[in-house]
């Protein structure tokens, strides 16, 4: 599948990302020339991590029979080291319903392991950019 982002021409950076049937805008804030009408290109990089442990907690506790009923993941960027090689990302996780120590050590320990997680500090990622 491919990702299309197409620039919209109504605004200075903003840009329509195309994921299959969705849509959803991307832009930048003021301060970097934007107008803020909507996430910037790292926000979605840090909500990719953020929504992977949320997703892979849930699918995990219905397999397991836990009966964990809410769950929330707050991601946490510190990128002030970003251009010497360093991004750093802390999230933190609230979980509701009545599951016990086990059970919460359980899902913290799955969403360690999420792919996007797996992805972003396992994996080479290469990147091909040509002109068409």
């Amino acid at each position: 599948m491919a990702v299309v982002i197409r620039r919209d021409l109504s605004g200075t950076m903003r840009h329509v990302v195309h994921v299959g049937e969705h849509e959803f805008n991307i832009d930048e804030p003021p301060a970097v020339g934007g107008e803020d009408s909507g996430p910037t290109p790292h926000d979605l990089y840090d909500a990719a991590v953020g929504a992977c442990k949320a997703m892979t907690m849930v699918w995990y506790a219905r397999r397991k029979a836990i009966p964990l009923e809410d769950v929330e993941v707050t991601v946490v960027r510190d990128d002030s080291a970003e251009r010497s090689g360093t991004y750093r990302l802390r999230a933190s996780i609230r979980l509701g319903g009545p599951i016990t120590s086990a059970q919460r050590d359980q899902l913290l320990d799955v969403a360690s392991r999420c792919p996007v997680h797996k992805l972003m500090t396992q994996s080479t990622t290469e990147i091909e950019t040509v002109l068409e």
